[in-house]
Parts: structure tokens; C-alpha cells; sequence
């Protein structure tokens, strides 16, 4: 027999006093708990990275409801004016979290309005919980440079499917290392990796394993800057991002090649998809 609505709903009581009270909270504060929205860290951190490079204010999909979460918690700590609470992560928005990044003591790299796990649950502590979350880890060596442990995990999964190995000429956390990198390795999830003895076809198929797990990847030649032929590649979402890795991101998704000239992307046609969609897939 089924149970009647009066004969649930006094379950339901039931359960949430017991509860209350081995935990010592009030129903009051129980209640508030149960009903917290959820920002989707995922989608947040995808949209920091797209929505300053669109031309219009078209917002990412599937995260406008967690990117209003966030920006009414700016604007009530009165980094954010009104009038920007629109679900779009635009650079007004961006300029705001740095400040509040700022204002928790982050300096550098750290506070350059990307949102990274530990300043959104701060963010939200008692307005919204945080779902979905992305660490990119510890920094650890891989060979002669040095990478996060996501990125570390990622290139393993692109040398599987490439079935070869990715040799690395230069890591993460590198700020000026490289002039002609324009600062896109000072922070974590860039690599540029070698294509010696790779023929058009080899590199190619190189990209695209890297773009399959999820890196926004290109090939490099000599003719587009003083360099040598190598493979760029930046972690999508990567939350270590220095802001020019970011803005390249935004490109891919975007159909450019991520370089200053903002040509069309040259690279094989993939699924843009994170490192965790990927895993999901």
C-alpha cells in the first residue's frame, strides 16, 4: 500500500529532527542546508574563459545560473555593480573576482579573476555550495620542465592515443622564460612539445589526441613568429592558467588559432571537451 501525502510528510519530519539532532543543528539550519543552490564549478570556469573573447554577450551554455550565483555574491560585497549581474563572465566580471581574489591576500597569477576552488567555496560559504569542482594539482617535474599533475595526466592520455611519445621543449610556471610565448607559460597548464621527425600527417594526428583530452592545441611554424615548428598546447580550464592561456582558450572554443593575429583555427576538427568531460565521456 502506498503511503498517504500527511504519512510522508510526517517521515520526512521525523527524519530531519533525528537528523538535527545528532547533529545538533537546528531544523531552522537544516532546512537552509537542504535548499542551497549549487554554482557548477566546471561551468563557471569554462565561461571565465569564453565570454571576454566573444564580440557580443551571448553567455556559455549551461552556465548562466552558476555565473549569476557568483556575481550577486560580488556585487553584495560591492565589487560588482547591479547592473553586470547578468550571467555573462565578460571582463567587468573578471576584473571583480580578481579584486575579491585580492581582498583573501592572492597576488600574481593567483588572483587574475579566474576562478580557482578554494576562493569560490569562500565565495560561497553560506549562499550557494560548489559542484563539479577542478584542481590542478602539484607542480611535478617531467623531464627537464615542470607541469601539474592534471596536465601530467593529461599528456598520458594523449600519448596513448597518439601511440608515441610527446616530448616536452617547454613546461608550466615558466614566466619569462620564453619572450615569444607572450606569457601564455608563466602560469600552470601550457606545454609546448616537440615535433621533430613528425611529417604534416604525424603532427596533425598529434593535435588531435592532445585536442581529444582536452587541451586547446595548435601547431607552430616558423612563419607566424620567431620560433621553431612545435605544438602548442594549453589545458582547457586549467584554473592555474596565466591570463593570456586564458584568452587563448576562449579562442578555441571560438574557432580562432589562438595567436594575436586572430586567424581561423588551422587545427583538425575535434569535440571540444575538458579533461573531466573527457573523463566522463
Amino acid at each position: 500500500m502506498k503511503p498517504t501525502l500527511r504519512a510522508t510528510g510526517l517521515l520526512a519530519a521525523a527524519l530531519v529532527a533525528g537528523l538535527t539532532g545528532a547533529s545538533g543543528m537546528s531544523v531552522a539550519q537544516a532546512a537552509e542546508v537542504k535548499v542551497l543552490p549549487s554554482v557548477n564549478m566546471e561551468a563557471t570556469v569554462k565561461a571565465a574563459q569564453i565570454d571576454p573573447r566573444r564580440a557580443d554577450e551571448t553567455t556559455t551554455p549551461g552556465a548562466k545560473p552558476s555565473v549569476l550565483l557568483v556575481e550577486k555574491a560580488l556585487r553584495d560585497r560591492r565589487l560588482l555593480d547591479g547592473q553586470w549581474v547578468d550571467g555573462y563572465f565578460g571582463t567587468t566580471t573578471i576584473t571583480a573576482y580578481a579584486k575579491y581574489q585580492k581582498s583573501l591576500g592572492y597576488k600574481g597569477l593567483a588572483a587574475s579573476g579566474l576562478p580557482g576552488k578554494a576562493t569560490l567555496v569562500k565565495l560561497g560559504a553560506g549562499r550557494f555550495k560548489v559542484t563539479h569542482t577542478i584542481v590542478p594539482g602539484g607542480r611535478v617535474s617531467m623531464g627537464d620542465v615542470v607541469v601539474n599533475t592534471r596536465t601530467r595526466s593529461m599528456l598520458a592520455e594523449a600519448k596513448r592515443l597518439f601511440g608515441r611519445g610527446l616530448g616536452l621543449m617547454q613546461g608550466s610556471y615558466n614566466p619569462g622564460g620564453d619572450p615569444t610565448s607572450a606569457g601564455t607559460h608563466d602560469g600552470g597548464g601550457v606545454v609546448d612539445i616537440s615535433v621533430k621527425g613528425m611529417n604534416r600527417t604525424t603532427r596533425t594526428a598529434a593535435v588531435r589526441a592532445l585536442r581529444r583530452v582536452g587541451f586547446a592545441a595548435w601547431v607552430r611554424d616558423p612563419s607566424q613568429d620567431d620560433w621553431p615548428w612545435h605544438i602548442h598546447a594549453v589545458a582547457i580550464s586549467d584554473t592555474d592558467l596565466s591570463r593570456q592561456a586564458q584568452r587563448q582558450v576562449g579562442d578555441y572554443y571560438l574557432g580562432f588559432n589562438g595567436l594575436s593575429g586572430h586567424g581561423p583555427d588551422d587545427g583538425p576538427k575535434v569535440t571540444i571537451r575538458t579533461w573531466e568531460e573527457y573523463r566522463r565521456r
